[in-house]
């Protein structure tokens, strides 16, 4: 096993790259790059960094030669041999040969295009464009290294056994929550904790934890390398980007309003099974239910990624019955937010009543809240997203109005065409 802080405490980054792979990344950025390579390779879109956390200034925290050296590095890396093999004959959620043909011999010779990076009020601006499939898969890579090279500022402060006793602590932090998840009967949970993870170490090391703790209730991870070293499923399916762009490209209210399901229509020609499920909030859940074909219905379930999660999963379970659906049937994958107290009280909540699953992201895999002098490693919310597509800004409401995102003329026109009233604000932990 490796030993984290003497690995820390001996650090050279071209041994230890945060990013050491283009697989380094969550599947459904995969899953979805493909969708966008077949219908949508020649949209132009813009990328950029959003630190929601405004107290953080990255700027000030993290050099801006060593942060340039990371973003290099990434664009230096191709796949591998074995990573190649692994995406072509692989079987993902039951399917043999996911990836195409085509898709993999472009992705065989990708390189990510360049990145535009300055500096402005402590925060650093960074933005990457070009063609809507090798632009977006910047997002993942970019996120982890400005989440490490953070961490990494306040590891360099510390001594050799305070790091030592910093890990252990976080070691025991991580597996006393194991112990009080592993004993609930029924429960399915996932890593999807690679975007704003502490390390790569950790995060390997905090799924390995989960393999041994909780056994088959650990159903994989969303990182591809990760389960490609590890032997575990890879664990994805799509995201706010592809509605976002999808929206931005129509010409009319009209089509505006049909875009969202013109995405998943793409995608159902695409994919089958638990690959099939709804991510319903980037521009309001319930408006998006009402109005939704009968076909998507049919669909295996939902994920909840905003808002309060208990009435989204309520919200999704009469939505089914409407529709003539057995919501036993369905599932209901939670991914906002998560850790071990809401975990616990949405499966007694629906366990039962639907099928019920979780995918845990921040809050396992960067959770050193408490462990340092002034809570110095405290996770923060950063994102980057897609803001805008051939030109035209993006948009998104989501079911927390602290989430949305994009000018506010478009903001208001959006919430018009979705028919989007009065909505809680709640805070974003990360």
């Amino acid at each position: 096993m490796v030993d984290i802080a003497t690995r820390v405490w001996n650090h050279k980054w071209k041994i230890d790259p945060i990013v050491r792979s283009l697989i380094d990344t969550d599947f459904y950025k995969l899953l979805m790059c493909q969708s966008v390579f077949r219908n949508r390779r020649d949209t132009q879109v813009t990328f950029s960094l959003i630190n929601r956390t405004k107290s953080i200034p990255l700027a000030d925290l993290i050099d801006e030669g060593e942060l340039r050296e990371q973003l290099d590095h990434i664009r230096s890396l191709s796949l591998s041999r074995g990573e190649s093999t692994w995406l072509r004959g692989n079987t993902f959620y039951g399917k043999r040969q996911m990836f195409t043909p085509e898709f993999m011999e472009w992705f065989e010779n990708l390189r990510l295009p360049p990145y535009h990076l300055e500096k402005r009020d402590g925060q650093y601006e960074l933005t990457f464009e070009g063609s809507w499939p090798e632009v977006m898969l910047w997002e993942i890579p970019a996120l982890a290294v400005l989440m490490e090279l953070r961490g990494r500022a306040v590891l360099n402060k510390m001594r050799r056994f305070e790091l030592q006793v910093l890990y252990a602590r976080g070691m025991t932090k991580l597996w006393e929550k194991v112990e009080r998840l592993r004993v609930i009967d029924g429960l399915r949970i996932a890593d999807f904790g690679t975007r704003r993870r502490h390390s790569f170490l950790w995060q390997d090391w905090c799924v390995r934890a989960m393999t041994e703790g909780m056994g088959d209730k650990f159903v994989g991870t969303s990182n591809c390398l990760i389960a490609k070293n590890r032997d575990l499923e890879a664990i994805g399916t799509n995201a706010h980007e592809l509605p976002m762009v999808y929206a931005a490209l129509a010409d009319t209210d009209e089509a505006l309003a049909q875009a969202p399901y013109d995405v998943l229509s793409d995608w159902h020609d695409e994919h089958e099974g638990n690959l099939r499920m709804i991510l319903p909030d980037t521009y309001g859940t319930k408006g998006f239910l009402d109005d939704a074909p009968d076909w998507l219905a049919g669909w295996t379930g939902i994920r909840i990624d905003s808002g309060d999660p208990a009435t989204g999963a309520e919200t999704a379970i009469n939505w089914w019955k409407s529709r003539g659906e057995d919501p036993m049937e369905k599932l209901v994958i939670f991914s906002d937010g998560l850790d071990v107290d809401k975990i616990i009280d949405l499966h007694k909540q629906f366990s039962g009543r639907t099928r019920v699953s979780f995918g845990w992201g921040t809050l396992l895999t960067n959770d050193f809240r408490g462990l340092t002098r002034d809570d110095a490693l405290t996770p923060f919310s950063l994102v980057c997203k897609a803001v805008s597509a051939n030109g035209r800004p993006t948009v998104k409401l989501s079911d927390n109005p602290n989430k949305a995102m994009g000018p506010a003329d478009q903001i208001e026109r959006y919430k018009r065409v979705f028919g989007v009233g009065e909505q809680v604000g709640m805070e974003v932990v990360v």
